[in-house]
């Protein structure tokens, strides 16, 4: 197969985004990924698949004159999300979606491996399709199982997010934390439930939760410092069955953000202190839970995002955008707290957010987006 034209990366991109697949399940993508990559000049090419993780796929490409090894990573799960868009080639999957524009990142991801495959680079590349991204880890499990040992382990590591509200092709980035570390949270409050007519009798874990939702509120607007990031939102309550019985335990669960580790550590303790208040105050007992394996911030690191930022302003066939911080989650987080890189977006031009069930982004993104990365990594390589 010579260099995928514009159309073949847009055929590619609708079938991949008419079956998606949920994380750790993505069997059907793994094999048209493969089925892909093997039609691929294989002269420089070493592919390889993971038992231990069996959606996962790699590619290793032998450069001409190495001096490192540069790594790009793209994912390839969607999210349970029913589509809404309308389109001719929609999800043919009831309930799940590319929601979140992992079409898009395979596709570009596969027009990058494609040329390299025809051009042999000048440094060693391993390109990782990972499973996993919008929950269970996948970038992390991935790390731990040792994917990335010996030859195989990247010395710098990119990877893009497609971004709706940049211009369809345009590459934003900026120095530091690009997206948020995230760690779920769940509180079981338990008290004593009643009749409605006699509360005395009682202890109102509504009341409780309540109590506590509000509390939670100022620990952002009074325990973090203002030019810091940090979030808290709960999105589920759970109490009660029937409004004529007071309610004995309530469940709320939700998500802390924050853009340092630290920050998210501080809004921990916090939490846990508010917990404590709660019970005492109310005779209650409040367990919080919190999922210490949340991702870690998207941390870019300093050298390659300066390096990365330079090409991207002086390329005249990049549009460079630079970025504030995102509130939104990113497993590649894990990956960079490990290997050095940067992560980047890439403009798709919609009027749609992330996760949404109309998300429609510009393919024109997709020859742009290839042709920006191409070049970089050759100027890296050239350096």
């Amino acid at each position: 197969m010579a260099q995928l034209t514009q159309e073949a990366l847009i055929d590619i991109r609708r079938h991949l985004h008419e079956h998606p697949e949920l994380a750790m399940h993505e069997f059907t993508t793994h094999d048209y990924l493969l089925a892909t990559i093997k039609k691929f000049n294989q002269q420089y090419i070493e592919i390889r698949e993971v038992k231990s993780l069996p959606t996962a796929l790699l590619v290793y490409v032998n450069g001409s004159d190495p001096q490192r090894t540069i790594g790009y990573r793209t994912d390839i799960d969607a999210l349970p999300v029913t589509e809404a868009t309308g389109l001719p080639f929609a999800s043919k999957n009831p309930g799940v979606m590319h929601a979140c524009g992992h079409d898009i990142h395979m596709t570009v991801a596969l027009g990058v491996l494609n040329y390299f495959t025809e051009h042999q680079p000048k440094d060693n590349m391993i390109f990782f399709f990972q499973p996993a991204e919008e929950s269970e880890n996948g970038g992390k499990v991935a790390y731990e199982l040792g994917v990335f040992e010996g030859k195989w382990r990247p010395d710098e590591f990119y990877g893009l997010h497609d971004n709706p509200d940049l211009p369809a092709g345009a590459i934003g980035c900026r120095m530091g934390t690009l997206f948020a570390g995230t760690t779920e949270v769940n509180v079981d409050l338990i008290g004593k439930s009643g009749h409605a007519a006699y509360p005395q009798d009682a202890n109102d874990m509504v009341v409780a939760a309540a109590q506590f939702i509000n509390q939670v509120q100022t620990i952002v607007s009074r325990s973090v410092n203002p030019i810091e990031g940090g979030v808290i939102t709960f999105g589920k309550l759970d109490a009660g069955t029937i409004r004529n019985v007071i309610a004995g335990q309530a469940r709320i669960e939700g998500t802390i953000r924050g853009l340092t580790q630290k920050m998210i550590e501080h809004i921990v303790d916090r939490l846990q202190q508010v917990a404590d208040g709660v019970a005492t105050s109310y005779g209650a007992k409040v367990d919080i839970q919190f999922n210490q394996g949340g991702y870690l911030p998207v941390e870019n690191n300093d050298e390659l995002t300066r390096r990365f930022i330079a090409f991207a302003k002086q390329d005249a066939k990049t549009e460079f955008v630079e970025t504030e911080p995102a509130m939104t989650g990113e497993d590649f987080g894990y990956l960079l707290s490990k290997i050095p890189g940067t992560m980047f977006w890439l403009g798709v031009d919609d009027d749609s957010q992330l996760h949404s069930a109309t998300l429609n982004p510009k393919e024109s993104s997709i020859p742009k987006g290839v042709g920006s990365i191409i070049r970089f990594l050759n100027y890296r390589m050239n350096e």
